[in-house]
């Protein structure tokens, strides 16, 4: 059985999860709306697309505050159908973090879970979680380090993302927004995002673990290093470079396809997507 954090939670018409820690009646009562929490004007939007992300200052307790992010999935088309098989994609995110924390890798602390269907399919579903402090998105990095400093921020991911798919877990869309940043000392702290893209394997084999570094935008002529720091080798075999570059072109292309049929625009206006 997999191993989760969290209790629980039943608020009609909600069921969910979560965190011993916010079980206080304000914090309850202020997330059982969700969505006029994500209309108030204290509510800074941080994204608002395919699904609605937003932060708030919520209290905790009755002197203690903590600002939280609220992801609403917007469950619509084909994901609406697929809802009534699979588990909400609010619950495939507290899956994903609690596994990324129970491994002791790092990741914004689950906060809830709520998600509400009508017989057996999902109609909201929410996902809240701590806000990360003093961070940024690991592509605002790559483009203003020198050669020197942007060797040791590869060396150092390609670290831990080897030792998080060593752990069997599988980040599905492992793109340079969805990896925060924090300088550590003279090291540095990762954090994976959009953990509804996380996904347990008993083994991550190396030709899956290449096909899901291809999203990450690190300069061309640093590529082969990455990967060398990844597999923790000092001359990286034909086959895997081939291998990578192949998946990495196929994605740039399949990223310039959308962006010319708008793909995206459309499966929203036609609410498949």
């Amino acid at each position: 059985m997999r191993e989760e954090f969290g209790l629980p939670l039943d608020m009609p018409p909600y069921r969910g999860k979560i965190h011993p820690d916010y079980r206080d009646l304000r914090f309850l009562e202020a997330i059982s709306d969700c969505r006029g929490l994500l209309s108030q004007p204290s509510c800074e939007i941080l994204l608002d697309s395919r699904n609605r992300v937003g932060k708030v200052e919520l209290y905790i307790s009755e002197t203690r505050t903590r600002t939280v992010v609220i992801k609403e999935f917007r469950t619509r088309g084909v994901d609406k159908l697929k809802s009534a098989f699979q588990p909400s994609k609010a619950l495939k995110a507290w899956r994903g973090a609690s596994a990324l924390l129970l491994k002791g890798f790092n990741t914004s602390c689950p906060v809830a879970l709520l998600e509400r269907r009508t017989g057996r399919f999902v109609e909201q579903s929410f996902f809240i979680s701590e806000m990360i402090e003093d961070t940024e998105e690991i592509r605002f990095m790559f483009p203003r380090l020198e050669p020197d400093k942007l060797k040791e921020l590869l060396s150092a991911l390609a670290d831990t993302l080897s030792r998080i798919q060593s752990e069997g877990l599988l980040h599905r869309d492992l793109s340079d927004g969805n990896i925060l940043v924090r300088r550590n000392g003279d090291g540095y702290k990762f954090y994976l995002i959009d953990t509804n893209r996380i996904r347990e394997k008993k083994r991550v084999g190396a030709l899956r673990q290449i096909k899901s570094l291809v999203r990450l935008g690190i300069p061309r002529d640093f590529q082969k290093y990455f990967l060398e720091q990844h597999f923790k080798t000092d001359k990286l075999s034909s086959f895997i470079w081939f291998w990578y570059r192949f998946n990495k072109l196929g994605f740039t292309w399949m990223i310039e396809i959308k962006k010319k049929l708008r793909l995206k625009q459309i499966a929203r206006k036609l609410k498949i997507q």
